[in-house]
């Protein structure tokens, strides 16, 4: 598969990046979904079926995303 020039802004292009591989991810909570995610993406670029800067990118998008719901679920408990 060619991943050169994937670039990723939002938690759907990393959402339409693992459906290409038959993983869909739906837990019900946001912040596990993108926990779940950043798995099957590291188990996706182990076995080699993405390059490292794929990898990397969408890895960048799946922290900021979890950083926010943290934020969001700190607000929540305030």
């Amino acid at each position: 598969m060619d991943n050169k020039n994937l670039h990723f802004r939002t938690l759907y292009d990393v959402q339409q990046l693992l459906k290409r591989f038959g993983t869909y991810v739906h837990l019900g909570k946001r912040l596990w979904d993108i926990e779940l995610m950043s798995i099957e993406l590291k188990n996706i670029y182990n076995n080699e079926m993405i390059d490292k800067q794929t990898f990397i990118n969408a890895q960048i998008v799946l922290k900021s995303e979890h950083r926010k719901e943290e934020e969001k679920e700190e607000e929540r408990s305030k």
